[in-house]
């Protein structure tokens, strides 16, 4: 993991936009300049940490240039293919993407999987070309004046290479941070900023100054059945040999490696499957002072019964408020979602002894893991509005009633039910600060599910590719930005190209028999503790009394963090 950033104006301050991304790249920093466009990189080592896997890294014939953040995963294959045509001078994952550019073009991303964030500039054909990962996993923001283009992995190396002036606000993204939590990409909260999407790529043209739109290189294949074709235990089989696998992979470093252990099915399963490949490995645990919230007795149960090298610490409302001012500085932009104070502290632990972890990230929204993926609740979110009134004059948002015309207002459209059910704002509630900012009364609060919403899946593979493409980023947002503020590398071996193909290619009664949440991971895995595999979902969270109660989460940290009003 690293940070990258790049432009086309040679009098940006190269120098002080990668000193800004410092924390993610403490073991180094190099700056390319060139007339056409520079590249610069604050590196991380994790795999072969000599000065040959350096980056911004050259081709042999001098013709191509890349930066890039994140890890490609057992890509020893696609090496062996390349080393016939190519010269490998290191062996670091970076110079078989570069080569694999060199003889694929854009279509080297077919062959890789990982998490990454890929700038490669062409100086055949004057073009820098970017790619982001399949779900999203690391971050790729860029500039565009019209002329100018620059990239960076965090929204502050941006403001620092192309100056504060430059950078307006844009009240559409603040307003969509009141819904979400968090600003949905491609949208930042600056108007000349945007987010490169998951899955997608973008060009940029260095001679005319023209930049392409974002395109989407990967479509993920969904199965729109109900019912099943293939058996419990050979879909067991096949899932747990692709997490062995994925966890293998995700495994390789020239550093300490070690887990993240909440007490969760998932998690465990991952430090479970790191332990057969290596006993000795450590886990990182958190728990809370707050007993409706720790779940300590998990992952103790865990612990005790497979003796692994475990570390933890309690969370504590005096933590938090140690941690919370610094969310400005680890996000840059409006950010929600509390668990992130937590995940800092539990990061911060697994850093006085690892520089990598391995997180359980993804498989509530694969296999099935949320309360709203429950059958009782699945006909309230997507179904018939006559089927789910009494739903909803019972339904509260943080502790408060949603009124009776509220909730008719709701059943008008399946959107914003399932928003409210995240607890999102509705429309109502934002309609102080709409105003005020001068949002349009025709705006479409719930665009950004509406982008992913294939009403003709089936109710719960609707409901977990909606939470696939707009609720995991989120989550992965988090993580990545308290753990690379840390210099520790977040990998997610649940979200593997082929889990992932996997977990969509399977019938809604395959993946979920009779509506049981993440029936195959429990299958896959009776060795996990059944009390870890059949409790209730708790969720990593904090205890919302932290906060007070005198306004909603998302509103309250926008005036007391963001200072917006």
């Amino acid at each position: 993991m690293c940070g990258i950033l790049g432009g086309s104006e040679t009098e940006w301050n190269y120098e002080a936009g990668i000193t800004a991304l410092n924390h993610r790249g403490p073991d180094g920093q190099r700056i390319l300049r060139e007339e056409e466009f520079s590249l610069a990189f604050a590196r991380l080592s994790i795999i072969d940490l000599s000065d040959a896997a350096m980056q911004p890294m050259t081709s042999f014939d001098g013709k191509v240039t890349i930066v890039y953040n994140g890890e490609i995963y057992g890509y020893d294959y696609l090496k062996k293919e390349l080393e016939s045509n190519y010269p490998f001078v290191s062996y670091s994952d970076t110079e078989v993407i570069l080569y694999a550019y060199m003889k694929y073009g854009d279509r080297f991303v077919d062959y890789i999987d990982g998490i990454f964030a890929v700038a490669i500039f062409d100086r055949r054909n004057q073009t820098v070309r970017m790619f982001r990962d399949r779900v999203g996993v690391k971050p790729l923001y860029y500039y565009y004046d019209g002329y100018n283009f620059g990239f960076a992995s965090e929204l502050k190396a941006l403001r620092c290479l192309v100056g504060e002036s430059k950078f307006a606000l844009d009240y559409t993204a603040l307003y969509d941070y009141l819904t979400y939590a968090y600003v949905p990409a491609p949208k930042t909260m600056y108007k000349s900023v945007r987010q490169l999407k998951p899955a997608h790529k973008i060009i940029y043209q260095v001679k005319e100054h023209r930049l392409s739109t974002q395109k989407n290189y990967w479509n993920l294949v969904i199965n729109d059945r109900v019912d099943r074709c293939r058996k419990d235990g050979e879909l067991a089989g096949e899932l747990r040999q692709l997490i062995h696998e994925s966890v293998r992979e995700q495994m390789i470093a020239d550093v300490p490696v070690g887990t993240f252990l909440s007490g969760g099915v998932d998690s465990s399963i991952i430090t479970y499957e790191s332990l057969l490949e290596k006993p000795d490995i450590e886990s990182f645990s958190i728990g809370f002072d707050d007993e409706n919230y720790d779940e300590s007795k998990y992952y103790h149960a865990f612990i005790q019964k497979f003796q692994n090298n475990s570390n933890e610490q309690i969370f504590s409302k005096k933590i938090f408020k140690e941690l919370y001012k610094k969310a400005e500085e680890w996000f840059d932009e409006p950010f929600a979602d509390t668990s992130a104070f937590p995940t800092y502290l539990v990061s911060r632990l697994a850093k006085e002894k690892v520089t990598v972890v391995l997180t359980g990230d993804g498989g509530d929204e694969l296999f099935g893991g949320y309360a709203w993926y429950n059958r009782k609740y699945r006909p309230g979110l997507l179904g018939d509005s006559s089927q789910i009134s009494r739903f909803y004059e019972n339904l509260t948002i943080n502790n408060k009633k949603l009124s009776i015309p509220m909730a008719g207002e709701l059943l008008y459209e399946t959107l914003y039910k399932f928003s409210v059910f995240h607890g999102y704002y509705t429309k109502e509630m934002k309609s102080r600060v709409a105003q005020r900012w001068g949002i349009p009364k025709d705006y479409d609060d719930y665009w950004f599910l509406r982008e992913y919403d294939h009403k003709e899946l089936p109710t719960l593979t609707r409901l977990q590719y909606i939470d696939l493409c707009t609720y995991l980023p989120e989550i992965l947002t988090k993580v990545d930005r308290v753990s690379m503020q840390l210099s520790l590398e977040a990998r997610v071996p649940l979200l593997s190209r082929k889990i992932v193909e996997f977990a969509f290619s399977l019938s809604q009664e395959e993946r979920c028999p009779k509506g049981e949440m993440k029936h195959l991971l429990r299958k896959a895995y009776p060795e996990i503790p059944k009390s870890i595999l059949y409790k209730k979902k708790q969720g990593f969270c904090m205890p919302r009394q932290y906060l007070g109660r005198r306004e909603m989460t998302n509103e309250k940290m926008l005036k007391e963090i963001w200072k917006m009003r």
